[in-house]
């Protein structure tokens, strides 16, 4: 820990959205518990000492009021008692273990593992999940991003990023990284291209978002046609000859199925259902088709709303039909330390007419399975059952579904039908108040953390950060609580382990050795690796290191599958060295490592497909661009909700929930609820008023806020409010607008239940 008069600055990083910015930080005040100061860090090979205004606030989320400080156990009456950690550990194990034995350990789900910058110690869960026989999972991802992840799936069968810092052409669609940042230095490569006059910002919002003033094409699309909009600029890319076809004849398959779905659409008529002018989308379009390079970013804008699967497919077929894939600047497969994040198991086989085959569903409602995850909006239905697949029992760890997933009513009535819920968090979340125990962990400024969130290209970053404070409380930090649940479950004799121990004294190379040979030798143990490693290798480790064992497996594992991207980005060894030598670098690099420097070249042979080849002819993808000729809109027009409300804004004082104390807040902006004047005053409703919102799923009575940036029609809510926290009497109050008790279970995609969160049918009444 540092010494707070000497002012050390401590390099760590931001934990508030997902560029997880490095930073460095100054501690002191009462008790040396305090984050101080915070600026960029300029030694972090990503953000390059860029930070906003949020991360000079973290230390709001480490002296939270609502910190947990002690393992609670539930009692009868609903209140909580506080238990040693013994008995917590004992009495969790014991009680998942009997539901494992009586009913399956497919009948234990799993939520989270992590939020935006806590990654690592949910990676321990491995071993307890393969110890209890558990089989299903979900977590935040499966609420925004799997529609994405398996168009992704079905086209590369790779993650594929934008490299919007250096394209010619950007399109940005659902999404204000002016606010919400999303890639690095966001508002740097913003200002960059609009003084670019070579460079073209495509914008595609409904708001004239702080991001679409810099815009070159704002292109203001109705809510929930988003669709019609990219399937405009699409054909008109197609019937305007900007497809490079040669490029195709070598890169892709499918071009003659997509050729057919849009030559006939009529780009004018799209584009005004779409709410644009045509000439503007066609002028975007030409931006796209004629730009040397061109990269896209999309987000929860996009993949929360109608269509949701559709729009992810349609945004990368954007760019695949303009040819911009496997050459800078443009759309590139990336090389990840850890995952690949979306995996691509459960996409199925494809038949000869492009239709996938075979492929995993949730055992109750027969949800769509991708990337490992169950669908959030179907987690309740496969609880709320006497189906004897139904769930029985939950363990969740950093994540707060009763707060952040659709219809929080409905997700709060099914955790309180289970036979057992196990929450790990740093804070008493809503989720938390819910379970039958709660096991407290350090924030992620006292333990060793990092963030699996590496998308960049060509040089790909990894952050493992050691902890600037020291732990409150009596709180064990995620890979322990793992660990002794695995103690307790008996599943490894401990004397088993000893050789490994001993070998760890002796160094990483000794303990390297010795490491391979047990795990020859005993092949079932790899799925236990995660325990073992964390309880063996701690004494070839910085002291109160053991949270960082687990990369002793995951870069054996990135040396092997990526020697070349290793090699370039200036890493040297033979064999196991190579991988001991990325190891050590990531233990000594407290502000990030570039692990994989990647050559364009080689994009094409990162593809899933036998063929090396993109995938355009994703069948039921274009059997959907077929029914957008009706011109009807996905979620129909109701008589009584003549608004439509995008749940869930990002603002400049907004972190989900990360940052619980409304203390950090600087603005009413973060609370209120964005309204055009025109439409405001129309319902006799005063800027800085208050006034009812109310849809199908529930009301609140919210601060309304004039916003001529606002399309008319259209209301906006911030996300991350609607906690409880204590306040000055220690009694806890709501703080804000929560919106999930405003959204629906049902309001969701067809494909893959992404709930439509942008487009929740809404009334605005006067108080």
């Amino acid at each position: 820990m540092a010494d707070a008069a000497k002012g050390e600055w401590l390099s760590t990083a931001c934990n508030l959205c997902y560029a997880n910015c490095g930073i460095q930080v100054q501690v002191g005040g009462e008790g040396d518990r305090h984050i101080t100061r915070v600026k960029g860090d300029k030694n972090h090979p990503a953000s390059r000492g860029y930070t906003c205004n949020k991360a000079l606030q973290i230390d709001y989320y480490v002296n939270g009021k609502d910190r947990l400080t002690s393992p609670l156990r539930r009692r009868d009456d609903g209140t909580f008692e506080e238990i040693d950690w013994d008995t917590a550990i004992t009495e969790v194990a014991t009680k998942m273990a009997a539901i494992r034995d009586e009913h399956g350990g497919d009948k234990i789900f799993r939520y989270g593992g992590g939020g935006q910058g806590n990654h690592l110690g949910g990676a321990y869960f491995s071993s307890v999940r393969a110890a209890l026989g558990m089989k299903y999972q979900t977590n935040a991802l499966a609420q925004e991003k799997t529609g994405m992840a398996w168009v992704m799936g079905r086209m590369f069968g790779a993650n594929v990023h934008g490299e919007v810092h250096d394209a010619q052409a950007v399109v940005i669609i659902g999404k204000n990284p002016w606010q919400s940042n999303g890639y690095q230095r966001a508002r740097v490569m913003i200002r960059q291209i609009a003084k670019d006059e070579n460079r073209s910002l495509i914008v595609i919002d409904p708001r004239r978002s702080e991001s679409a003033e810099f815009a070159d094409y704002h292109l203001a699309v109705k809510p929930g046609r988003d669709s019609w909009c990219l399937s405009a600029m699409i054909a008109h890319i197609i019937q305007s000859d900007l497809v490079p076809e040669d490029w195709h004849a070598e890169h892709t398959s499918g071009l003659e199925a997509v050729r057919k779905r849009f030559a006939d659409i009529d780009v004018d008529a799209y584009a005004e259902y779409a709410g644009i002018e045509p000439a503007l989308l066609k002028e975007a379009a030409e931006a796209v088709g004629k730009a040397e390079t061109a990269a896209s970013y999309e987000d929860i804008g996009l993949q929360m709303a109608p269509h949701s699967t559709l729009n992810s497919y349609l945004n990368n077929l954007l760019m695949m039909v303009t040819g911009n894939f496997g050459k800078l600047h443009t759309m590139a497969p990336l090389t990840q330390l850890v995952g690949p994040f979306f995996g691509f198991d459960d996409v199925g086989e494809e038949d000869e007419d492009g239709y996938e085959q075979d492929y995993r569903k949730s055992p109750v409602t027969g949800a769509r399975i991708v990337s490992g995850l169950v669908p959030c909006n179907t987690v309740p239905d496969e609880i709320l059952t006497d189906h004897p697949n139904r769930y029985r029992a939950m363990w969740i760890e950093s994540g707060n579904p009763a707060h952040s997933m659709a219809d929080s009513t409905k997700w709060r009535e099914a955790l309180r039908a289970l036979d057992l819920v196990v929450v790990m968090d740093v804070a008493m979340t809503e989720t938390a108040r819910e379970a039958h125990y709660v096991l407290p962990s350090p924030s992620q400024y006292e333990k060793w953390e990092a963030t699996f969130f590496n998308f960049e290209f060509p040089k790909n970053v990894h952050h493992l950060r050691p902890p600037v404070l020291k732990p409150v409380g009596n709180v064990l930090p995620e890979p322990e609580i793992h660990a002794r649940i695995m103690d307790a479950l008996g599943v490894i004799d401990p004397a088993e382990l000893a050789p490994l121990k001993k070998a760890a004294k002796n160094g990483l190379k000794a303990y390297s050795a010795a490491a391979m040979e047990y795990l020859g030798a005993n092949p079932g143990s790899f799925k236990y690796l995660s325990y073992i490693l964390y309880r063996t290798m701690g004494a070839a480790l910085p002291e109160g290191a053991e949270a960082a064992a687990l990369y002793w497996g995951a870069t054996q594992r990135y040396a092997m599958a990526h020697e070349k991207s290793l090699r370039q980005a200036g890493f040297e060894g033979d064999g196991p060295e190579l991988a001991l030598n990325l190891f050590k670098a990531i233990l000594e690099g407290h502000s990030g490592v570039v692990f994989a420097e990647d050559n364009i070249e080689d994009s094409f042979e990162k593809l899933r497909h036998a063929d090396n080849r993109i995938h355009l002819n994703v069948a039921e993808m274009l059997d959907e661009v077929d029914g957008l000729s009706d011109m009807q809109d996905l979620v129909e027009a109701q008589d009584d909700y003549d608004f439509v409300l995008a749940a869930g804004e990002r603002r400049s004082y907004t972190a989900n929930t990360i940052i619980r104390d409304p203390e950090w807040r600087k603005s009413n902006d973060a609370i209120s609820m964005a309204v055009h004047p025109d439409d405001a005053i129309g319902a006799g409703i005063k800027d800085g008023g208050k006034a009812k919102v109310v849809t199908k799923a529930g009301e609140a009575e919210v601060l309304v806020a004039y916003d001529d940036r606002m399309r008319q029609g259209t209301l906006s809510l911030p996300n991350g409010l609607g906690l409880l926290y204590p306040n000055a009497q220690g009694k806890d109050e709501l703080q804000g607008v929560s919106v999930n008790e405003l959204t629906s279970l049902a309001n969701k995609d067809k494909f893959f239940g992404t709930p439509h969160h942008k487009f929740v049918p809404a009334r605005l009444e006067a108080m």
